[in-house]
């Protein structure tokens, strides 16, 4: 459990997400269900707010990151906690417009942009782009030119540092498919190539080395490269960077193997890279940049839990037991993924001791479809309801309809209420969009 109290067993001995019983939202809500607790994901927003604010002088502002969990709701909260928000797609981008978002505290990603997503960006007067190829500023420009406008745009950078994660989600390595290499000069020369652009204002720089870090050392050792990269450019070409982007990537709890962290850990996260650009540009003689910060995860993934029923059971004697629940591959991508640990437990008899480990398997035609392995659980029952922690990221955002299942819907809960913020799908939206040819479609005899 974590220490932030987003979740507890009551009085009942049944679990407790955001003051409300877990049990009546599955009874009310059905399952799969993805359950938020507001409050949590409200403190997060602030903890990074109020470190800028307290440490750097408010020079600086937190962007959410909208991969871990895009929906109207999460950006009507993000606006009312006054923080912008980073998009890598032209649907999170309209997603986020259409819930009246201010475009322009909006900061748009993505290392293959399509035209008609920078077009949207443009149109409506985006904040940042962050540029990641020459054959995108060159696109950006011309768009850019034919509406008169110049744009603000970010280089994405990659300093060379490898943090402790899974290797799939490395994202700031010489090789990766992100950015521009400081060590092999690219980054430079694309600078070189930017400024000649008339209807392009580069303001500085985006760094991200990664995704689900505990360490702090890979922060600073990537701000220290970033500062150094920034001098020497001032130096050579007299280039003075207003905006430098120091990504995300802070770790959130999924099992005990993860360190609990709190919200003073997380502070001290963001507080490495404060010092540091206070005390290298001092050192350096840099003007302070202003500073753009994207936690999504660590802001989104404890905030969310899933809920299942149990369905069959199956007893491999001496082997393996799986607890089918009414989820799979299709809601809960991840392990299948990345095999990514979780911690469940019985929502409706969460005191009981846990007698054995079990594999929790979805209900997709897939061998590999599994939600969680080698979960420590008391006897489960058919109709238990199983609660998955730390599913507020990555989850809903990376659902599908695979074997035709239906997205779950996700409720959020918050002064007293639970409510839906993304509404159940029917067996009419799955077949919405499908269309059939006049020349298969049946004709009487």
């Amino acid at each position: 459990m974590n220490e932030r109290d987003t979740l507890k067993i009551n009085a009942k001995g049944t679990l407790e997400i955001g003051g409300m019983d877990t049990v009546e939202i599955a009874k009310k809500f059905s399952t799969p269900v993805y359950v938020y607790d507001e409050q949590h994901i409200r403190n997060m927003m602030r903890l990074y707010k109020d470190t800028i604010n307290e440490y750097y002088g408010g020079n600086g502002l937190v962007l959410y990151a909208s991969k871990a969990f895009s929906c109207k709701a999460i950006y009507r909260i993000a606006q009312q906690e006054n923080i912008g928000i980073d998009a890598v797609s032209g649907g999170e981008l309209y997603t986020a417009i259409n819930a009246g978002f201010n475009p322009s505290k909006i900061c748009l990603h993505g290392n293959n942009k399509l035209k008609h997503e920078l077009e949207l960006a443009l149109d409506n007067g985006v904040g940042i782009i962050v540029v990641d190829s020459h054959s995108e500023v060159d696109l950006l420009d011309q768009l850019a030119s034919s509406r008169g406008i110049k744009q603000d745009v970010l280089i994405r950078v990659n300093p060379g540092i490898e943090a402790h994660t899974h290797a799939f989600v490395q994202t700031a390595r010489t090789d990766s498919k992100f950015g521009f290499s400081i060590h092999d000069g690219t980054a430079e020369k694309m600078v070189l190539h930017l400024m000649n652009k008339r209807n392009l204002n580069l303001k500085g720089f985006h760094c991200h080395i990664g995704s689900q870090i505990f360490e702090k050392e890979p922060f600073v050792l990537a701000t220290e490269k970033m500062i150094a990269f920034i001098a020497d450019l001032k130096t050579k070409y007299g280039f003075e960077t207003n905006t430098l982007n120091m990504g995300g990537g802070f770790g959130i709890w999924y099992t005990d193997e993860d360190s609990k962290l709190s919200f003073d850990d997380y502070r001290e996260y963001l507080r490495s890279i404060i010092d540091v650009i206070n005390n290298k540009t001092e050192k350096l003689h840099l003007k302070k940049p202003y500073l753009l910060i994207e936690p999504g995860r660590s802001i989104v993934g404890e905030a969310g839990i899933t809920l299942y029923t149990v369905g069959a059971i199956k007893d491999i004697e001496g082997i393996k037991k799986y607890v089918a629940v009414d989820g799979g591959m299709f809601e809960s991508p991840r392990y299948a993924l990345y095999q990514s640990k979780y911690t469940a437990i019985l929502a409706n008899r969460a005191n009981e001791p846990c007698t054995e480990k079990v594999t929790i398997a979805g209900k997709c035609c897939e061998s590999g479809d599994i939600i969680a392995a080698d979960v420590a659980l008391p006897l489960a029952k058919s109709g238990d309801i199983i609660a998955v922690f730390s599913t507020g990221a990555y989850h809903y955002s990376m659902a599908s309809n695979y074997n035709r299942n239906f997205i779950p819907p996700v409720v959020l809960v918050g002064n007293g209420t639970a409510e839906y913020i993304v509404k159940p799908q029917s067996y009419e939206d799955i077949v919405r969009n499908d269309a059939v040819p006049e020349r298969l479609k049946w004709k009487q005899n």
